[in-house]
């Protein structure tokens, strides 16, 4: 569904969530991306400068700021696609460019920093860190979220890494922070992965900033891996896999088959590929990295067995819409008589969907909270 995007300065944007085949009614913008509009456009700050615009969701701050080829960094692909089929319903050309958190930034100092905070304080931390590097004491920084995720301690690691910081007054629940760089504040090296053990192996686990459950693994995902498929051959496709805990028992389970890591993360990719060269340095070979929307544009009936731990929220909008996109794509992509496998929680039903898409389901297992259900692409 479209919705209209005011500007600050007349006129408005078409936009819409992405994917677009997401049958929901959520707007692509929130509060906090206007009153970020609307302070930049009083502010004065150095043109002729990058304008840096960080965690854009989709693409509402760098298409209403377009005539600026604005740099927009992001970690999701999902936002990416957004802001491209944004700007083409809008029939507006990118000038700027696109990075992820994990890109160098070009050399110029910026002359404006908007950012919309993250989910998560680690990759907080991570993109404030970055900003240290590369801000002066001359950039224009402010950053926009609900003002109820707007904490003492969100704003002590603005001071602790860029400088002195402030806040606006709460406005239709969102709110500012600003922060002037202060160089007697050294810059700061960005994080290196957080590593640990999974129980029970030799393994070792990394993970970058923004990977879901990223200082210990997931309930989900161990009671997956208590039944993980053995003795398989062919092709396997660890979907949404975070940090690769997934497909890598299934290559250490399964030692006849290659594995495909899919995420929207870039973060979560890198992860998952750091984990398997860490590990499994010599069978890194078996093992192919892909950042994508899904399993969008991955050929049909090309792989055997399909793990996934699906997400149940975009943003922070609680939906399925993801989950039966995986679904869909995951019976396209398999064989005739490839197996789909999904742990979930049990409250989520998805086993009426997979019966629905598939003609068939079954319980793999189940404990108090947890269900692992198996389809098979019948034809």
């Amino acid at each position: 569904m479209n919705h209209l995007f005011p500007l600050p300065h007349g006129g408005e944007l078409s936009l819409r969530r992405y994917p677009r085949s997401a049958q929901h009614g959520l707007q692509a913008w929130e509060a906090a991306d206007e009153y970020l509009l609307s302070e930049i456009a009083t502010r004065s700050w150095d043109i002729d400068a990058p304008l840096l615009i960080l965690n854009d969701a989709f693409g509402a701050l760098t298409l209403a700021l377009q005539a600026y080829a604005p740099i927009s960094i992001s970690d999701s692909r999902i936002s990416q696609l957004a802001l491209i089929a944004n700007a083409q319903d809008n029939q507006l050309t990118l000038n700027g460019q696109s990075l992820t958190s994990l890109d160098a930034w070009p050399e110029q100092t910026p002359g404006a920093v908007l950012m919309k905070l993250p989910r998560t304080n680690a990759l907080l931390e991570y993109q404030l860190a970055y900003l240290s590097q590369i801000m002066g004491p001359k950039t224009c920084f402010i950053a926009a979220a609900k003002a109820k995720d707007i904490h003492k301690s969100t704003l002590q690691l603005f001071e602790r890494y860029i400088g002195e910081t402030k806040t606006s007054l709460a406005k239709k629940k969102a709110r500012l922070i600003f922060c002037q760089r202060d160089n007697k504040i050294p810059a700061s090296p960005l994080p290196s992965p957080l590593a640990w053990s999974l129980d029970n192996t030799e393994l070792t686990i990394y993970n970058y900033a923004n990977v879901f459950s990223r200082a210990k693994l997931d309930i989900g995902a161990r009671f997956l891996l208590e039944h993980l498929p053995c003795q398989r051959t062919g092709h396997i496709i660890d979907l949404g896999c975070g940090n690769g805990v997934l497909g890598l028992m299934a290559m250490v389970n399964n030692p006849d088959t290659t594995l495909t890591f899919v995420d929207e993360s870039y973060m979560a990719i890198a992860s998952a590929q750091h984990t398997v060269q860490k590990n499994l340095p010599s069978e890194a070979e078996r093992a192919h990295f892909m950042v994508n929307n899904c399993l969008d544009e991955m050929p049909t009936n090309t792989a055997d067995l399909i793990l996934c731990n699906p997400p149940f929220h975009q943003q922070q909008a609680v939906t399925d819409h993801i989950a039966w996109q995986m679904f869909v794509d995951a019976k396209r992509v398999l064989n005739p008589s490839g197996e789909l496998w999904v742990v979930a929680n049990r409250h989520l039903d998805y086993h009426i969907k997979l019966k629905r898409l598939f003609g068939n389901q079954t319980v793999v297992a189940a404990n108090h909270k947890f269900v692992i259900l198996k389809a098979i692409k019948t034809s």
